[in-house]
């Protein structure tokens, strides 16, 4: 019986090798009906009590996607863009528009089924501007994929409800409202840090965090997504060096020397897969304490602590200003798409108590 039994189970492995064989062949090319799907697959199982071999269906590639897409061939003589850099000297691509196909990253991305996390801080009068993020981020923010929004305020009862898509869900996180906002926007990076630990780490494949006054206006998506993600601040992305507001002070933990520094950074936005957040968090939080301990704060907080660890620790993607816009700066000619947008605001009003 055992002898039988394996050569049973080896004419099922025979059957099962064929049945994919001929399953991928239809895929490849492309045959597709309303009565044929790819994934259904015969199952052979050895019934213990009998020599029988039974038959069984059994959806046993039902995430192996196989639809047909069709694209023009990429070209190496025909780059999409010659009028900005593209990668950085470390092979980092820089996302601008124009440079990728949004179908064909979907794809890939509804492949891995990945999960992605937004934070928002939402402290003090800066809960104002909550409301047209979200809804403005349902219409643009990663589209037909899984999104978290995790809102950190100090008044959740000032949280209005939203109307989600399927597939997106929202959590309140309250903390405390410091009373300065300089120390609102660096313990940001202690809050995310301790919650990326025991909460994020567990709920999201990718942390998003991008600041509340602004707006999404045009698509965000899954482009975005790398290991470790910055982006160029808007009102640097032409500059020389030297003209870069870094912490220029040597005893400073945020110091960045004249003659170093890639690109400046700003801290409205960064990104990256949830362990590297942690580190990144980590990093820029313990900084901060170093120069608390010396009675210091870097000249720009937060974002002069993000582009130190961006100088040791390259990002492994560079989103070009374009992500983070300010009208501000104008209409130059190389932005030719303005995704996230600064709200015009009067800062002393919302940063008062």
């Amino acid at each position: 019986m055992e002898i039988r039994d394996t050569f049973s189970r080896r004419r099922c492995y025979i059957l099962a090798a064929f049945s994919f064989v001929f399953t991928f062949l239809f895929g490849w090319y492309g045959l597709k009906s309303s009565e044929w799907h790819p994934s259904i697959i015969f199952r052979c199982t050895v019934n213990n009590t009998s020599d029988d071999i039974r038959l069984s269906r059994l959806d046993l590639l039902s995430d192996v996607r196989l639809d047909r897409m069709v694209y023009a061939k990429p070209d190496v003589l025909q780059p999409p863009r010659t009028d900005v850099l593209t990668i950085t000297p470390w092979l980092a691509p820089i996302v601008w528009n124009g440079f990728y196909n949004r179908d064909i990253l979907n794809a890939q991305y509804h492949q891995a089924g990945v999960r992605i996390g937004l934070t928002v801080f939402a402290i003090k009068k800066y809960v104002i501007f909550i409301k047209d993020y979200i809804e403005t981020a349902e219409k643009f923010f990663m589209v037909g994929h899984k999104v978290n929004y995790y809102i950190f305020t100090d008044r959740p009862n000032d949280i209005p409800n939203f109307t989600l898509a399927e597939g997106r869900s929202l959590s309140v996180l309250e903390v405390p409202g410091y009373k300065r906002w300089q120390d609102v926007t660096m313990r940001r990076m202690q809050m995310i840090r301790d919650h990326t630990r025991d909460r994020f780490v567990n709920e999201v494949d990718y942390l998003v965090c991008i600041d509340v006054d602004m707006v999404f206006s045009e698509h965000i998506g899954v482009e975005i997504l790398g290991d470790v993600v910055g982006v160029i601040h808007p009102g640097f992305f032409g500059a020389s060096r030297k003209a870069y507001t870094h912490e220029r002070r040597p005893e400073s933990a945020g110091y960045i020397a004249v003659d170093e520094g890639d690109f400046y950074y700003t801290g409205c936005f960064f990104g990256g897969a949830v362990e590297d957040i942690y580190k990144l968090t980590n990093f820029t939080h313990h900084a901060m304490l170093a120069d608390k301990a010396k009675n210091m704060e870097a000249l720009w907080h937060d974002e002069s602590y993000l582009n130190k660890y961006f100088l040791s620790h390259k990002p492994t993607k560079v989103l070009s200003p374009e992500y983070a816009w300010n009208n501000y700066y104008g209409s130059p000619a190389v932005v030719k798409v303005k995704r996230l947008l600064h709200v015009d605001k009067d800062f002393k009003a919302v940063r008062s108590n």
